[in-house]
């Protein structure tokens, strides 16, 4: 059986994205804040390690939507992959998409996540914080690669947890420091008692 294995970019203080598009700093490749460490060679490898095993991509309707803008405007060995790999979307507003290989996921989605994970080697979702929050809910998330960037952006802004999310228990797997500060962390997700 496959696994499921969500990758996020954090802040020291919880933000996975600005609350404040343009006034307040997010973390991403084009924010003046952050951008610098997505530069660093080493933040780029731990990136590429996020996607690596993936043969397939779980999404939100909303990271779907703006994944899909980026790459398919874009080639290379990297875009091209993800443009022809398999991509699941979870959403009940989305009614169809022109996205390459792209199935629009909406009913009993428990079994519609088992048979992924019997289908699939590792299906990687990447943002989609909503989607983590009810996989984990389900017992359904496999492993939490979590990029922890030394910065506290402050003001609002998504949360990877809120403060409804239901107790879970991880172990932690591996933990890098890379030299410019950001810290790669795994967790597994403990098997339900």
């Amino acid at each position: 059986m496959g696994k499921i294995v969500a990758g996020q970019y954090l802040s020291l203080d919880g933000v996975t994205e600005s609350g404040w598009t343009g006034l307040s700093p997010s973390i991403s490749p084009t924010d003046p804040h952050t951008g610098a460490y997505f530069n660093d060679a080493q933040v780029q490898q731990a990136v590429g390690e996020l996607m690596a095993g993936n043969d397939a991509m779980l999404l939100g309707r909303t990271t779907y939507e703006n994944l899909k803008m980026f790459f398919t405007t874009q080639s290379g060995p990297y875009f091209d992959a993800v443009n022809a790999m398999p991509k699941y979307v979870v959403s009940t507003t989305l009614e169809s998409s022109d996205w390459n290989n792209t199935t629009i996921l909406r009913d009993n989605l428990v079994k519609e996540m088992t048979a992924l994970k019997d289908r699939h080697s590792q299906i990687g979702i990447g943002g989609s914080g909503t989607l983590i929050r009810w996989l984990i809910a389900e017992d359904l998330l496999d492993e939490l690669l979590l990029l922890v960037f030394p910065l506290i952006l402050g003001g609002p802004g998504a949360r990877l947890f809120t403060a409804d999310q239901l107790p879970a228990t991880f172990t932690l797997t591996d933990s890098r420091p890379l030299d410019c500060g950001v810290v790669a962390l795994t967790y597994s997700r403990q098997a339900q008692a």
